[in-house]
């Protein structure tokens, strides 16, 4: 059965924040939040040119190795701006996406602390693991998992895209299911609201751009100090329809230019 996504993104700069350094984007055929690195210099141009770099192949993938080689082009198309303009030296961008490949696999790519987070028959399941500082606590038994959000050295990641040919690049095939429901999202929706809340939402709200909308609203509510970036994707059945992408956040910014009808 071929399979697409119906897919919603929402991305707010935030109350604490002068720039929107969350990037996403959104089609029939895949989905990504990348977050600039916060700390480094011109974290939205990273997250920005790295998505568009990464969109700017099309739709077309067979299986993940043909993902990670694109996520590797996309990163050293990022590090080709810092070679440009050394004074961008130490910008890097986290990354999380779907993708459908031609076969009607789902293709999970992962590098940094934004999160994936899967809904099947009502469960929600977070389908990542944090690249971060506090992950390695957790996972030594030093830190209880319920504490995590609060720990004040939550925001420091142990992986980045940051050009550099020895980035981690992770990518997994999983069976595509009609009915899943996926959420994407930067650190500042997973930094602030539990696991309930967020599938509260996911579970009661059908539209996926309502559904965004409200995730974002809820973080915001909850006191998130950072950019709120979800994009909330459904797999339906039928294939995809056509090249056309949404951006949000630092990439409806940047490089936007044709970026609506892409070629495959």
């Amino acid at each position: 059965m071929a399979l697409s996504l119906r897919a919603g993104v929402c991305s707010d700069v935030g109350g604490f924040r002068d720039v929107n350094q969350d990037a996403a984007f959104v089609s029939s055929w895949g989905a990504g939040v990348a977050d600039g690195v916060g700390g480094g210099p011109a974290g939205d141009l990273a997250s920005a040119a790295f998505l568009h770099r990464l969109v700017a192949g099309g739709s077309g993938l067979d299986d993940a190795d043909e993902l990670a080689t694109r996520v590797r082009i996309a990163n050293w198309d990022l590090g080709a701006h810092v070679r440009r303009d050394p004074s961008l030296a130490g910008m890097a961008t986290t990354f999380t996406g779907l993708w459908l490949s031609r076969t009607g696999a789902l293709l999970l790519a992962h590098t940094g602390d934004s999160r994936a987070y899967r809904v099947r028959d009502g469960h929600l399941i977070r389908q990542t693991r944090d690249d971060s500082f506090v992950q390695v606590l957790v996972d030594q038994g030093l830190v209880r998992e319920e504490d995590a959000m609060a720990h004040p050295r939550r925001n420091i990641i142990t992986a980045s895209l940051r050009g550099d040919a020895s980035d981690l690049v992770r990518v997994s095939e999983r069976v595509g299911v009609r009915g899943d429901r996926w959420l994407l999202c930067s650190d500042g929706v997973s930094d602030y609201l539990p696991d309930d809340a967020i599938a509260d939402v996911l579970r009661t709200v059908t539209d996926p751009d309502v559904a965004a909308s409200l995730v974002v609203a809820a973080a915001l509510q909850a006191g998130s100090r950072d950019n709120v970036t979800a994009v909330v994707a459904d797999v339906i059945a039928g294939a995809s329809q056509g090249e056309t992408v949404t951006f949000a956040g630092a990439a409806a910014d940047r490089f936007t230019e044709g970026a609506g009808a892409l070629a495959g």
